[in-house]
């Protein structure tokens, strides 16, 4: 059997997280601007969403921009936020058809008025779509979510919406931004970094981790297969 039908023979998982990473690096090595290494990248997004609809994922939430990434110089972030509109006027039409749901985590107050505009469309054209839900995760930290949560719940309490009892791990995960979708099954890290940056903190309590040293603009869908391959030779315990 070729990589994919072993993978399809064994068990999917039904979420995928992706720390998109090495963009930079990947063009510092071919002495090219930083811009075509995001550039690139991008493209391999694209091939990303592609695959994992082939494959049978239901959830895929990549690391897009987090919140720390707001330090780079303003000219790289000018080009990041232009590519992600590019990105999002691009794909959607193909994403819609194609049953794929788009939403969105993070601050979306931090983005700039024409990157928020697309990013508010893609949301609302494609809030029916199931297939295949693909979360975005943009100006965001896990550690600023999680902070936001126990806000909301501090009001909630304060307006007598909730019981201090009532406040357990299900009913704080209602006020993440990954509350209608289940928690990661495998984490992938590219570039050979191997930490989680501020992404997912709760939720990846009992993820798989896969990291890899492959660049993200190399990461094709054999290594997305090799990913998964990987995952299911692993025996899932949850603590127990």
């Amino acid at each position: 059997m070729n990589l994919e039908e072993q993978v399809l023979s064994g068990t999917i998982p039904a979420h995928i997280a992706v720390i998109l990473d090495g963009n930079r690096r990947w063009a510092k090595q071919r002495n090219l601007p930083t811009k075509m290494g995001h550039r690139e990248g991008a493209l391999r997004v694209t091939d990303l969403v592609r695959n994992c609809a082939d494959i049978g994922i239901k959830y895929l939430s990549v690391y897009a921009f987090s919140t720390e990434n707001w330090r780079r110089e303003k000219k790289e972030v000018d080009y990041l936020m232009n590519l992600l509109v590019e990105f999002v006027v691009k794909e959607l039409d193909y994403l819609n058809k194609n049953d794929v749901k788009i939403t969105m985590m993070g601050n979306m107050d931090d983005l700039p008025e024409k990157t928020r505009q697309e990013v508010k469309r893609s949301v609302e054209l494609t809030k029916y779509n199931h297939t295949l839900h693909l979360n975005i995760a943009l100006s965001y930290g896990s550690r600023f979510e999680i902070i936001n949560a126990v806000k909301n719940i501090v009001k909630d309490y304060e307006n007598n919406e909730i019981d201090i009892d009532e406040i357990n791990e299900d009913s704080f995960k209602k006020y993440l931004f990954t509350h209608d979708m289940p928690d990661p099954d495998l984490l992938i890290r590219t570039s050979g970094e191997m930490r989680v940056s501020n992404f997912l903190l709760y939720q990846l309590a009992y993820t798989e981790f896969y990291f890899t040293d492959i660049m993200w603009p190399d990461f094709g869908k054999d290594e997305l297969l090799k990913a998964i391959l990987n995952y299911q030779a692993r025996k899932r315990r949850f603590g127990n």
